[in-house]
């Protein structure tokens, strides 16, 4: 499939930036909604990440009619009973400090107990309305102290460490090494595999 234009349903320029690196040179550009002229916010009020993204990506297809997609990720960390989970990017409200809110919420847990991981799942729809989903999920654990200075909207990057890297936070590598293996970029590659 060339030259497709995919609508993404996102204002975290963070996210907007990973996914177009992932894109590149695929014949796929993504376009957020704003530049297509959908602003309005977008409740995410589901209660798992597919029906965020699924949500999301239905927002703004009701307004363009093409292909469309949404993105929702989530930290879930085994010694919280799986918190933040689908609420990882509002645990705390808007401005919150989610780094120093979540070391503080495992204070005392010992590096053996602070196994997590990241799920992203994007929801992408034809211009036909059919439903698509892809997923990726990165295992790892949270550090006891931030490493790293996060990407752009993405805090939790200077605490998590994945198992499948050398040590390193997503926070310090660089985009390209984040990509290798991340949750985000796993789920992308799948939805660039299924439109190509």
């Amino acid at each position: 499939m060339n030259n497709t234009h995919i609508v993404l349903a996102t204002k975290n320029n963070g996210k907007l930036k990973e996914i177009r690196v992932l894109l590149a040179q695929s014949g796929i550009d993504v376009l957020c909604a704003e530049e297509v002229g959908v602003a309005e916010e977008i409740t995410e009020d589901g209660k798992t990440l597919q029906e965020n993204a699924l949500k999301k990506a239905s927002f703004v297809f009701e307004r363009v009619h093409g292909w469309t997609a949404g993105e929702d990720t989530g930290l879930f960390i085994d010694a919280l009973d799986g918190e933040p989970g689908i609420h990882t990017a509002r645990w705390l409200g808007e401005g919150g400090d989610h780094v120093a809110y979540t070391l503080e919420r495992m204070k005392g847990i010992p590096p053996v107990r602070r196994a997590a991981h990241f799920t992203a799942i994007v929801a992408l729809i034809s211009p036909e309305g059919k439903e698509f989903f892809f997923e990726g999920r990165v295992d790892g654990h949270i550090l006891e102290a931030a490493r790293g200075t996060a990407h752009p909207h993405l805090p939790y990057d200077v605490l998590f460490v994945p198992d499948e890297g050398d040590g390193r936070t997503f926070a310090e590598m660089t985009g390209e090494e984040k990509n290798m293996f991340s949750h985000r970029a796993r789920a992308i590659q799948k939805m660039k595999d299924f439109l190509s």
